[in-house]
């Protein structure tokens, strides 16, 4: 399955599985650089485990934490990717409460949590923004302002000259072509793409 989503916000879930205390927390990541952040605002010192997994685009990681090998991070990057998660951090912390649960029961404690609290969690669409720059004459900013609402604009900054209008902008990545040629039919191609000023 293809990443088509993120969550909307940070989530939590509390389990028991044989006498073991799981506590999962699951968060949107806006970039790999936040991993180790996130993972230290979450560490709890007297726990036995604290096993991750990320995915960022194509960019994704698994951490055991010293359960054997491939019995904790890859269930839990498994589940984020069964359930089309993307930019998303999970962490799962264990308290071992006396009973060894084995190779494939801790495979089915990571992963099932994971699973349960994703399953649960707010999604909201994964958009992928690109950003634009526009330079038209004055009397076309209410028909940027028509189109932008249209084709999902964001984060609008205008720059007014003498001349013309600047605006640099964010949008969806597949609606571009469609309000790059929008915008200049509705402008009698007065309208320019520029570098952006940032």
């Amino acid at each position: 399955m293809t990443p088509q989503r993120t969550l909307a916000a940070e989530v939590s879930r509390r389990e028991e599985i044989r006498q073991s205390r799981f506590y999962a927390i699951a968060a949107p990541l806006a970039a790999p650089a936040e991993v180790a952040a996130f993972l230290a605002a979450h560490r709890e010192p007297a726990a036995t485990h604290h096993c991750h997994a990320w995915r960022f685009g194509q960019d994704y990681r698994s951490n055991d934490d010293g359960e054997p090998g491939g019995t904790a991070g890859r269930p839990i990057l498994n589940a984020i990717e069964r359930q089309g998660y993307d930019r998303v951090i999970v962490l799962v912390i264990r308290w071992f409460g006396g009973i060894k649960l084995g190779a494939g029961g801790l495979a089915r404690a990571y992963g099932g949590i994971t699973s349960r609290l994703l399953n649960d969690a707010e999604s909201v669409p994964l958009i992928d923004y690109r950003s634009l720059a526009i330079c038209l004459p004055h009397s076309a900013v209410g028909v940027l302002h028509h189109l932008a609402g249209r084709y999902g604009a964001v984060d609008l900054i205008e720059r007014w000259t003498p001349n013309a209008l600047y605006c640099d902008f964010r949008l969806p990545a597949d609606r571009c072509r469609e309000l790059i040629a929008a915008l200049e039919q509705a402008t009698g191609g007065a309208a320019a793409i520029v570098p952006p000023s940032g």
